[in-house]
C-alpha cells in the first residue's frame, strides 16, 4: 500500500490537507474527480516543458493535438496492483501527467485474495507457454473475485473509455447481454508475451480468454507477434514507455550513486554485471548466474541481481530463495530484494553497471532494457518478446543465444570501454526516439479517439511503431 499521501478536502473547499492512504477501500489510486491526487513517491510529475526539451517541439505538438481530441472524456484505467511491476510504474507517471494536461484519467486497482493472485499468475504463465491445465477451480476463483469488485465495476460503467491492463481485471468487462447498460468503450491493454499458437494448444484456456476478451471494443499489444488476429475488433500496436524524468530514470549525481553502492556493499572499482527485474521464473536468473561464473573465470567482475515482488505475484520469494542458494556466499555476488519504492536505488545500480543483462525466456516488452539503454549502457538480452524491438545485435548491445557467446560479448564490453560507450550512446538515442512517455501517450490517446469516433474494420491492425520480422533484424 502507498501511504502518507495528501489531498485537498474537496468536499468543503477548504485548504486543509489530510493524510490519505491509497489504494482507497474502493480501489482508487488516483482520481481528480474524487480529489485523490497523490504527489509523493512513487508518483512522478514534471511539467510538459521539461519533456519538450527531451522530445522536441514536433512531438510535443503531436501530444497536445491528441489531448484536445479526448479532453472532454472520462477515462478509467484498471489493473491489479498499485506498486510493483511495469504497468504500475508507467501509471505512476502517466496518470498524473495526463490529468495535468486536462485529461480526466482515473486509476483503480482490483482487490483479490492470495488464491486469486495464484490463479492469475497461473493464467499468466499458461498464456506465456508454460505447461499445465486451466482448471474449473481456477475459473471459479477468478469469476468470484471479479464479481466481488463491485466498486471498480460501477466506476467502469460511468467512463467513456475503460482500459483494462493484463488478464487480472479482464473479467470486469460487461458481457454481450449487458452491453445496453455499458456507457463507454472498453480496451484491453495486453502487456504479456502471448501468441495464437499457445492459446490453440490449450483449448480450455482459449475458451476462457475468448469469453472475456470478445466483448472488448479494441485491444492494444506491445508488439506485432502478440496479436490474436481472429478477435473481432481493431487491434493496435503501441510499445510501452519509460518516464525519463521519473526518479528511476532521471540523471543522478556521481556522489549519490556512490552512496547507494556503499549502502549495499558494492565496490565501484570492480566492473558490475547487473540484471534488474522481478524474481520471476521467466527472467532467466539461472542463466545469469552461469554467465557470471564463466565471466569471472576470465576477468575481475561482480554481479548484482536486484529485484522485488508485487502483491499480484506469489512466486517471488521462491525464486529469490533459489537464486541465493545457487550463488551461495560468493563475495562478488550481490542479491538485493528491494521494496517497490526503490526507484532511485535501481537508477543508481543501472548507472554504475558496466553491462546490463536481461536473459529472460519470455518478456512482454522488457522495460528494464529500455531503462538501461536510456542510461547509455550496453545491454545483452534474450531475443524474446518486445526486447527484439529495442536491440540491434552488435549496435546497442548483443542478443543472448548461448552461454559461450554471451560470455565472450561481456568480456569484450568490459575490456573495450570505448566500444561500450559508443554502444551506450546509440541505445540512448534509440530510446529517445521511440520509447519515451509523452510520445507513446499520444499514441494511446489517438487510439482511444479512433475507437470512439472512427468506423474501424474489426480486422484492422493499426501500428504506431515500426515493427520487423525477426529474421530481418540485425
Amino acid at each position: 500500500m502507498i501511504s502518507n499521501i495528501s489531498s485537498p478536502d474537496t468536499a468543503t473547499g477548504s485548504d486543509i490537507i489530510e493524510p490519505l492512504s491509497v489504494p482507497l477501500p474502493d480501489g482508487t489510486v488516483y482520481s481528480k474527480t474524487k480529489g485523490i491526487c497523490p504527489t509523493a513517491a512513487p508518483f512522478s510529475l514534471s511539467p510538459l516543458s521539461a519533456y519538450e526539451r527531451i522530445i522536441g517541439a514536433q512531438k510535443t505538438d503531436r501530444l497536445l493535438e491528441a489531448v484536445e481530441r479526448v479532453k472532454d472524456l472520462k477515462i478509467l484505467e484498471l489493473n491489479s496492483t498499485a506498486v510493483g511491476g511495469g504497468v504500475a510504474e508507467m501509471l505512476h507517471s502517466s496518470i498524473p501527467f495526463l490529468n495535468e494536461l486536462g485529461v480526466d484519467d482515473e486509476w483503480q486497482v482490483i482487490r483479490g485474495s492470495k488464491p486469486f493472485y495464484e490463479t492469475t499468475k497461473a493464467i499468466h504463465n499458461l498464456l506465456q507457454g508454460r505447461g499445465g491445465c486451466f482448471t474449473t477451480d481456477m475459473e471459479k476463483i477468478y469469476f468470484q473475485t471479479l464479481k466481488e469488485n463491485g466498486s471498480c465495476d460501477m466506476s467502469a460503467r460511468d467512463a467513456d473509455i475503460v482500459i483494462i491492463h493484463d488478464p487480472q481485471p479482464l473479467g470486469l468487462v460487461p458481457r454481450c447481454h449487458e452491453k445496453a447498460a455499458k456507457k463507454g468503450k472498453w480496451i484491453w491493454r495486453c502487456h504479456i508475451d502471448m501468441d495464437e499458437e499457445t492459446l490453440q494448444a490449450n483449448p480450455t484456456l482459449e475458451f476462457f480468454i475468448n469469453y472475456w476478451v470478445e466483448p472488448m471494443d479494441a485491444t492494444i499489444f506491445s508488439a506485432a507477434q502478440y496479436i490474436i488476429c481472429r478477435w473481432p475488433f481493431p487491434k493496435f500496436i503501441i510499445p510501452p514507455f519509460i518516464d525519463p524524468l521519473s526518479p528511476k530514470n532521471r540523471n543522478l549525481p556521481h556522489h549519490e550513486v556512490e552512496k547507494i553502492l556503499e549502502r549495499y556493499g558494492i565496490d565501484s572499482s570492480i566492473p558490475i554485471i547487473c540484471q534488474i527485474g522481478r524474481f520471476d521464473p521467466w527472467k532467466g536468473l539461472d542463466t545469469v548466474i552461469d554467465v557470471f561464473k564463466k565471466v569471472k573465470e576470465r576477468t575481475r567482475c561482480q554481479l548484482v541481481i536486484a529485484g522485488g515482488t508485487a502483491s499480484d505475484d506469489p512466486e517471488g520469494d521462491t525464486i529469490l530463495a533459489m537464486v541465493r542458494k545457487q550463488l551461495g556466499k560468493d563475495p562478488d555476488a550481490h542479491i538485493l530484494s528491494l521494496p517497490p519504492t526503490s526507484d532511485i536505488e535501481i537508477n543508481a545500480l543501472q548507472r554504475a553497471s558496466s553491462v546490463i543483462l536481461q536473459l529472460s525466456t519470455k518478456e512482454g516488452f522488457g522495460l528494464t532494457v529500455t531503462e538501461a539503454l536510456w542510461k547509455s549502457k550496453p545491454v545483452i538480452a534474450s531475443p524474446v518478446g518486445g526486447i527484439t524491438q529495442q536491440i540491434r545485435d552488435g549496435e546497442y548491445g548483443f542478443f543472448h543465444y548461448n552461454l559461450r557467446d554471451t560470455v565472450e560479448n561481456i568480456v569484450y564490453i568490459l575490456e573495450n570501454p570505448h566500444a561500450a560507450e559508443l554502444m551506450g550512446k546509440k541505445g540512448h538515442l534509440y530510446v529517445q526516439e521511440h520509447f519515451l512517455m509523452p510520445d507513446r501517450l499520444a499514441d494511446h490517446l489517438k487510439a482511444m479517439d479512433m475507437v470512439l469516433n472512427s468506423s474501424l474494420d474489426p480486422d484492422s491492425i493499426i501500428s504506431f511503431h515500426s515493427w520487423h520480422k525477426l529474421d530481418k533484424r540485425k
